[in-house]
């Protein structure tokens, strides 16, 4: 293993041990979450041990395990001097160890059903749609591990929102969603060209249909489509493709030559 890809998944291990050492101290327990079976449209079997109790809901979460594994044992051809190869490589290594961690995070939330998991999926989610923005302000500024940082840290202390208001954590994540988007269509705007299109629109559509999904979970079981496969599975599996393909876009900025921004209105 590469040695900027050693240094992205121990700085996500230290972040994740950091972030369940919080939970765990109780400084969320006043966040609203859902707890319950209650809440999802999948029956649970009740024959199964509880990691599989709902079992679709909780299998779908291998997806994220091994689409990390995907990303990380990817090369990526960059162009340019070899410390940006470094830079790229540990950008998206930091991305697919989110993607290793967050999968399981969610089985656990699946499977235990307690408040501190749920919390640890809810925060969890917030740096991963933050990283995109950092690694588009790469492609625009350059190799800037404050601005990482900074960037990060800002999307960690936005989950205080939920103890603020019961509706605090979708603000901080419809935010986030808001930026990243943006900031994609800055860089397709500025440096992009019609494949890295193709993944943008992609990777908003499997976006929409991630929140949409998700939403709409109890509603969806009266179409057949959404009865043993329900509307909280198909999230997931939007939510997995909308990671690889911010993984396609991203990276396909450095696999060719980037044109600059007067180029563009050339």
């Amino acid at each position: 293993m590469k040695p900027q890809s050693r240094q992205a998944l121990c700085h996500v291990a230290v972040a994740s041990c950091l972030c369940m050492g919080t939970v765990y101290m109780g400084i969320f327990e006043s966040v609203a979450v859902q707890v319950g079976y209650e809440h999802y449209a999948e029956a649970p079997v009740a024959s199964f041990p509880a990691f599989l109790a709902m079992p679709f809901n909780s299998l779908i979460n291998l997806a994220y395990v091994l689409l990390g594994v995907y990303w990380l044992r990817r090369n990526v051809d960059t162009i340019g001097h070899p410390d940006e190869v470094r830079h790229v490589c540990y950008l998206k290594d930091v991305f697919a160890g989110m993607a290793l961690i967050y999968g399981p995070v969610q089985w656990l939330r699946i499977g235990l059903q307690t408040h501190p998991t749920a919390v640890l999926d809810q925060w969890f989610t917030l740096p991963i749609f933050a990283w995109p923005v950092a690694w588009c302000l790469y492609l625009e500024r350059g190799w800037e591990p404050r601005l990482l940082l900074a960037i990060e840290c800002l999307s960690l202390f936005s989950y205080g929102l939920a103890l603020l208001h019961p509706r605090g954590f979708e603000v901080a994540l419809g935010a986030h969603i808001a930026v990243t988007v943006g900031q994609a269509l800055r860089v397709h705007r500025c440096y992009g060209s019609n494949c890295s299109g193709v993944y943008l629109v992609l990777g908003v559509l499997s976006c929409l249909g991630f929140v949409v999904l998700k939403l709409c979970d109890h509603q969806l079981v009266q179409w057949h489509l959404f009865q043993r496969l329900t509307g909280h599975f198909w999230s997931k599996v939007c939510d997995v493709l909308q990671f690889h393909f911010a993984f396609l876009f991203l990276t396909n900025f450095n696999t060719c030559q980037r044109l600059p921004p007067e180029g563009k209105m050339q």
